[in-house]
């Protein structure tokens, strides 16, 4: 990352310094280009401004990145790399899109899975013996576990087992899976990176030659390469994302202090909080505790359903990591009937808090 901070690089990292150029990489929206030349087509070499993405997100954690046209295709390439008779390491639950292609190469008889409670580090330490792939998701979705990386990645593991790290809570701000001993990281770069809600992107970073081509040549076999004006967007969602962050944890943990004082909501999970189950792992190697929690109300799920739609500025809507801040009850995703009814994942944005708590005030009040 040279000698530059990561809220430096994420502004000055991927640009064109030639005298005459634009100071913003352009847009390039092309399918194929002139001949000879070692780009010849997008989905197989990607655009300049896919590589400009790749240079700025590779450097925010000192490997080799490679874009994808979302984070779960970014995903599905580290999965559909392991050959029949494999065996996996997950977390009990999972995003629901990696937990759908698991189940379905389970049910099939593609690989074995073994599914962990995040914070059982001794199981995790156990997989690195027995697995091919260790897949984690920290802080996971939606009740925010913090998994002990420094310890886990670091650990012994068997000759050729993988271990993925999904990093897109944490962003590469709050922390760095690579540094610890991890063979990839994979971000939805729809979510914080890009930070607006209006693009679909995913990356792969890591510092193995060897995987970076092998997960290359799979973007290519899936037709998963990003788009140039998506990769253009991500970019300038990117420039910005050490502001937005600063901004969404410090509104993250205030709420989450004042909701755990509320009448109306029986438990607060952040990893910011003390009483977070993980947070003393958290505070070990994390630099921030991001921007995602999730709470539950008192009563039965209809009552968080209620709160989800009496609120005015908060947004009831899925997805995460934009400016707006977002809000769904979780139980009602297919897939993830076990989380607790009354839980709700909450996505931080930027609005002053004050307005964001008088609004959680009214919700909680008329429902």
């Amino acid at each position: 990352m040279n000698d530059w901070t990561p809220e430096t690089w994420l502004i000055a990292a991927g640009r064109n310094r030639t005298p005459g150029e634009p100071l913003n990489v352009a847009p390039v929206l092309a399918s194929n280009f002139y001949l000879p030349d070692d780009r010849l087509y997008s989905r197989s070499d990607g655009t300049p401004t896919s590589d400009a993405l790749e240079e700025l997100l590779g450097g925010m954690e000192n490997g080799k990145a490679l874009s994808f046209a979302s984070g779960m295709a970014a995903a599905a390439v580290i999965l559909h790399r392991l050959p029949v008779g494999s065996s996996i390491a997950v977390p009990v639950d999972p995003y629901h899109g990696v937990a759908g292609i698991v189940n379905e190469g389970e049910a099939q008889g593609r690989w074995s899975v073994l599914r962990l409670d995040q914070a059982d580090t001794p199981a995790w330490l156990d997989a690195l013996q027995t697995c091919d792939l260790v897949w984690l998701e920290t802080p996971e979705n939606p009740l925010m576990t913090v998994a002990d990386l420094p310890t886990i990645c670091a650990a012994p593991r068997r000759d050729g087992t993988i271990v993925a790290v999904d990093s897109t809570f944490a962003t590469s701000l709050n922390q760095q899976p690579l540094d610890l001993g991890a063979d990839v990281v994979m971000h939805s770069a729809t979510k914080f990176i890009g930070g607006h809600s209006d693009l679909l992107a995913g990356v792969l970073i890591t510092r193995n030659d060897e995987l970076l081509e092998e997960f290359r040549h799979r973007r290519l076999l899936y037709g998963a390469t990003i788009g140039g004006m998506e990769a253009f967007l991500t970019i300038r969602g990117a420039r910005t994302m050490a502001l937005r962050m600063e901004r969404a944890q410090q509104n993250a943990m205030e709420l989450a202090m004042r909701l755990t004082r509320h009448p109306e909501i029986s438990r607060v999970l952040y990893p910011g909080l003390p009483s977070h189950p993980t947070h003393a792992v958290a505070a070990t190697f994390m630099t921030g505790f991001g921007a995602m929690m999730s709470f539950e109300t008192t009563g039965a799920g209809e009552r968080a359903t209620d709160v989800c739609n009496r609120m005015e500025l908060v947004n009831h809507a899925t997805s995460l990591g934009g400016v707006e801040t977002t809000m769904e009850r979780r139980s009602v995703i297919p897939g993830q009937e076990r989380i607790p009814p009354t839980l709700i994942r909450l996505s931080v944005g930027c609005e002053q808090v004050e307005d964001l708590w008088a609004d959680f005030v009214q919700a909680l009040t008329a429902s």
